[in-house]
């Protein structure tokens, strides 16, 4: 394989897909993105290969290594996606398949794995023993990183976060749990994700808001919109507090599209010890240093430089 130490990661999201290529001093060195075919399996791996044939021809390589960070996990059994919110992905042999379209090999991990490995690795968790790592976007996910390894579990779930129930739910809370996608009811990912904000606003007699509006509007003193965001700090808050209470990790690394709301930082670390068992919590809550970049590192990250072992 060519290449001289460069390796090349992709970030599949709902929305984007993004590229980068990584020369033998971690950097990036080249990149590029594309919108992500709106619920077409097969224009979703041929433009995968275009951007990776794209990006070989930038640096004048072929062959060069592909991680690929996607929604979801991959079932350790059968290869086949499951659990993810880009749904055309489920059931299907995602790595197989861009094997065969790459004629390589490809490896694949969740997004938030991503994430995990790209901020423990010389990110917000940079010499940290344990690296909880979560999105919240349109999605709500998480990975973990225990001294430099990613933690995938025995059956690819560790870190499927946002298909837990919302922790300490109030009777208002159990009564108007949002059904999930997935099938059950009051999922993390309901709650906490931007279009849960959006979807809990319009419950409170709002209109259809994004998140980011129902942020600003909230910073703007408007009554229902703060409501809306202190009830979701507070659902962040508890249930960050369920996983310090489970993992008990060094650091919390927060990315995704709502990880650049500044009161994360300032207000969750003041709610969260409510829930937490113990009277000193020297957990510490960080956005991601690599931000939008952090999930084609990790990704690109899943293959060892060619001279490691």
């Amino acid at each position: 394989m060519s290449g001289h130490g460069l390796r090349l990661g992709v970030d599949l999201g709902g929305s984007k897909i993004a590229a980068a290529v990584l020369d033998a001093d971690d950097q990036i060195c080249a990149r590029r993105r594309m919108d992500t075919p709106r619920d077409d399996y097969a224009a979703t791996i041929a433009a995968i290969g275009e951007l990776v044939g794209q990006l070989e021809q930038d640096m004048d390589e072929t062959g060069l290594s592909v991680g690929v960070g996607t929604p979801g996990s991959v079932l350790p059994d059968t290869g086949l996606i499951h659990n993810a919110n880009s749904q055309c992905l489920n059931g299907k042999p995602l790595g197989g398949d861009l094997e065969a379209a790459l004629a390589r090999p490809v490896r694949l991990a969740n997004d938030a794995d991503c994430l995990a490995l790209s901020e423990a690795y010389d990110g917000a968790g940079a010499g940290c023993d344990s690296v909880f790592a979560i999105i919240l976007g349109t999605g709500v996910g998480a990975g973990i990183v225990i001294n430099g390894q990613l933690v995938s579990g025995r059956n690819g779930l560790a870190g499927e976060w946002g298909h837990i129930q919302l922790p300490w739910a109030s009777a208002g809370e159990q009564r108007e749990s949002p059904r999930c996608w997935c099938g059950l009811e009051g999922c993390l990912e309901t709650w906490l994700s931007g279009p849960g904000m959006s979807a809990d606003y319009v419950r409170r007699g709002g209109k259809k808001l994004s998140a980011q509006e129902v942020v600003a509007a909230a910073k703007a003193g408007e009554r229902l919109a703060g409501a809306t965001f202190k009830a979701w700090l507070t659902r962040v808050s508890r249930a960050l507090g369920m996983v310090v209470n489970l993992l008990d990790p060094d650091i919390v690394v927060v990315g995704g599209g709502l990880s650049q709301i500044e009161w994360l930082y300032s207000e969750v670390p003041k709610i969260w010890t409510r829930h937490v068992f113990t009277d000193s919590l020297a957990t510490r809550i960080s956005p991601a240093v690599h931000g939008d970049a952090s999930g084609v590192l990790g990704a690109a990250r899943l293959w060892p430089l060619p001279d490691a072992p």
